[in-house]
């Protein structure tokens, strides 16, 4: 009798399959890179402006209970996130664990990470400045209230209000989430798990109101464009971004560290699977799972 195909793979696997997608990710053409990052800006906005529009279109239940609103915005969120991996786009916060792993695997050099960072980071950018100023600000869709106010006081609380420190701080919880919902999609082997994994852990970060370097890319910016009160491009890059950043990197490493550490550096896993990642022999990876550029 045939046994059933295996429906979820094993921590060691998603592993081997986070080393494979690191050397497709470093031969892949910088061009390429550039415009799946901008793509993924876009797509990432819409869940965000989603989010948006039931966080701001709420007043009066935001003040009888805020604790919907979030609950609410964070559910709706995912949609966007979710076209990322299904797409195969590029995005910074997953880019942030599956370059670390690869560079410990030995399988793709050091100054890959920096330059697919970097790549990377304008690339969501200039995605995400579309979708606020072209798809948004210009075309009047939030310019009404309560989404006016709604906006700013959004940007507000995510640049203005928290000290430099809580924003680094939400930066490390959400992307332990973020790298959790990618683990757990890679591991899923259809469709329908695979939205399921990556829409619940994404749905708890934006809920908890933790602060994703991308995401903020376009409600700051959007903020500014709305003038609120005390916010400037300097004063977010300053005071949002860059903490932002670190603390994404923080919270990616807490996801791919333990994972190197348990699948690629200890010796009961180094054996020839490891090895075959470069030649794509790797026998533990769905044939297809990983696509070739």
């Amino acid at each position: 009798m045939q046994s059933l195909p295996q429906s979820t793979l094993e921590p060691a696997q998603v592993t081997l399959a986070f080393v494979q997608q690191a050397v497709v990710k470093h031969r892949m053409r910088y061009d390429m890179v550039f415009f799946k990052a901008v793509l993924a800006g876009l797509m990432l906005s819409f869940g965000a402006l989603m989010n948006e529009i039931v966080s701001s279109g709420t007043p009066a239940l935001s003040d009888a209970n805020p604790a919907i609103p979030k609950i609410l915005g964070g559910f709706v969120f995912p949609s966007g996130f979710v076209l990322i991996p299904m797409l195969s786009l590029e995005l910074l916060t997953s880019n942030m664990m599956v370059f670390p792993i690869g560079i410990a695997s030995g399988k793709i050099p050091w100054w890959s990470l920096p330059v697919n960072w970097l790549i990377v980071t304008f690339g969501n950018l200039a995605g995400s400045l579309f979708s606020a100023a072209i798809l948004v600000h210009y075309s009047d869709i939030l310019s009404s209230e309560p989404f006016f106010s709604g906006v700013q006081a959004f940007a507000s609380k995510k640049a203005v209000v928290p000290e430099w420190h809580q924003i680094f701080l939400r930066g490390i919880g959400c992307n332990i989430l973020v790298c959790i919902a990618i683990w757990l999609s890679a591991g899923a082997r259809e469709t329908v798990s695979k939205l399921v994994a990556i829409w619940i852990p994404i749905w708890v970060f934006v809920a908890c109101s933790f602060d994703h370097v991308i995401a903020n890319m376009f409600y700051i910016p959007l903020g500014i464009m709305f003038d609120t009160p005390s916010l400037s491009a300097a004063y977010y890059i300053r005071k949002s971004l860059i903490a932002t950043y670190l603390g994404n990197i923080v919270g990616a490493f807490i996801v791919w560290g333990p994972a190197v550490y348990f699948y690629i550096w200890n010796v009961d896993h180094r054996n020839e699977k490891v090895d075959d990642i470069e030649s794509g022999t790797v026998k533990d990876i769905e044939a297809g799972y990983v696509k070739e550029e």
